[in-house]
């Protein structure tokens, strides 16, 4: 079996082109968008599973042109979608960020990360929302939230979550020290909530005023939304919004996925015991290392992967390091 052959077979092309004739015929029922969240969620798995086949077959014309250089790119980018085969694989993600110990170090890095992740989410081609972000005084930001739209996104992101150290000379004291800082990155699937039981009297709902500049552009009305988790604790923010509306809609999306996220939590801890794992609670497993004092280096300390070209790594270059997390972590 040659390797197209082979890739149909483990990317179900066929079970593929039956989905999208259902879908089809779904969509042109006069009832179909009377659920409109529903109907919009049904429509992008539609657009996904189309742009699937059209690269399918993109790869086959490349193959039969001999266009060698762009046949092996589409391979290689179809070929990692086969290990993507998770439940939530396919959903949009919610990316979090959080400065670690270090003050204004630390909040300067979690920064530097937002802007690597916005190019590199630039880069693929998907949509991006920050929903919240608290500031720091002096600079940086002591965390974010963003949104991500995009096919795959949650399954390309998921192995990025983990904390992010940053090696380098202080551009904040005036000797220049060298400094380490620490960011935690948050991955999380966007959950729907037919999947996930909440009862009205389970949530703690509070409106508020967002954070702004001041003056003129300070918010006059309640549009910022708080929401609480009753049993569990959880609290989550949406902010960036104009409309109460639209930021109770995101900050409930984003509870689910928390909610979903300690259940996962819960679930491992479990089949940790009764295999006698143990890890030390920590703020997180280090995954990746990026020193740029007293050499340029950015290592992945879970596949070995390593560049010296930290510049474009800082500026969303990540797909390599993407790409070796999928074959090992998947």
């Amino acid at each position: 079996m040659n390797k197209i052959s082979l890739l149909e077979k483990k990317l179900k092309i066929a079970g593929k082109k039956a989905e999208i004739i259902g879908l089809q015929q779904e969509s042109g029922q006069p009832d179909f968008w009377r659920d409109s969240a529903l109907a919009s969620r049904k429509m992008k798995l539609l657009a996904g599973l189309q742009q699937e086949i059209d690269d399918f077959q993109k790869l086959k014309n490349f193959f039969q042109k001999g266009q060698k250089k762009e046949y092996e790119n589409l391979l290689k980018k179809l070929e990692m979608k086969t290990f993507l085969s998770g439940k939530y694989d396919r959903a949009d993600a919610i990316l979090s960020l959080h400065a670690g110990q270090g003050g204004t170090e630390a909040m300067d890095w979690a920064e530097m990360l937002k802007r690597m992740y916005l190019r590199f989410i630039e880069k693929q081609g998907w949509q991006s929302k920050l929903t919240e972000e608290t500031r720091a005084e002096e600079a940086g930001i002591k965390s974010c939230t963003l949104f991500v739209y995009g096919p795959y996104a949650y399954g390309y992101l998921k192995h990025e979550a983990g904390t992010h150290r940053l090696v380098r000379l202080s551009p904040f004291n005036a000797d220049h020290l060298r400094q380490t800082s620490f960011a935690l990155v948050g991955v999380l699937p966007v959950i729907e909530k037919a999947e996930i039981e909440l009862k009205n009297e389970e949530i703690e709902f509070e409106a508020f005023r967002s954070s702004g500049p001041g003056g003129q552009f300070v918010q006059k009305v309640a549009t910022a939304v708080r929401l609480k988790h009753k049993p569990t604790g959880i609290v989550v923010e949406s902010q960036e919004e104009r409309s109460q509306i639209q930021n109770r809609k995101i900050a409930m999306q984003t509870l689910l996925s928390k909610i979903w996220e300690r259940e996962q939590k819960r679930r491992a801890k479990e089949v940790a015991k009764i295999k006698g794992e143990h890890k030390a609670a920590s703020w997180g497993n280090q995954i990746r290392s990026y020193v740029l004092h007293p050499y340029q280096l950015v290592k992945d300390l879970r596949t070995d992967y390593e560049t010296k070209d930290t510049e474009s790594v800082l500026d969303g270059s990540l797909e390599a390091f993407i790409e070796a997390e999928i074959y090992k972590l998947s």
